[in-house]
């Protein structure tokens, strides 16, 4: 693991807060798949598009989200993430706030998966981070 797959993750969450798609999967695997515990993209996705489309429909609710990596560990394949949300639903001036747990797993710098996790706490256990 090196210090450019934390790069190349930090990058993709750039791209996400942009809605820069071409970048945000242009390390990503043709097979990509990404796993989310919980929440309206619950389940499995596979492939970009499908992910895309997942996404494109869950912000659409917002008028604004942006997913701030606060701290990106390494360990082994993977880059686990601890993020802060920020969502700002359509016609309000509220906020969202909350943290939750993404791992990335990366071999020959291709992403070739993701995994969500409801909680930072989560995310750190799966890793083997946290006992």
């Amino acid at each position: 693991m090196s210090q450019e797959n934390v790069e190349m993750v930090r990058c993709v969450y750039d791209a996400f807060n942009r809605e820069d798609w071409d970048a945000a999967f242009r390390d990503a695997d043709p097979d990509f798949e990404a796993t989310f515990q919980r929440g309206p993209n619950a389940g499995t996705h596979r492939g970009r598009e499908n992910l895309q489309a997942r996404l494109l429909d869950a912000r659409a609710a917002f008028d604004a989200w942006l997913a701030e990596p606060v701290e990106l560990l390494e360990s082994g394949e993977q880059v686990v993430v601890i993020v802060k949300n920020r969502l700002r639903p359509k016609g309000s001036s509220g906020e969202i706030e909350f943290r939750n747990g993404h791992i990335w797993t990366i071999r020959d710098g291709t992403i070739l998966s993701l995994l969500g996790y409801p909680s930072p706490d989560d995310a750190l256990e799966a890793a083997g981070l946290r006992e």
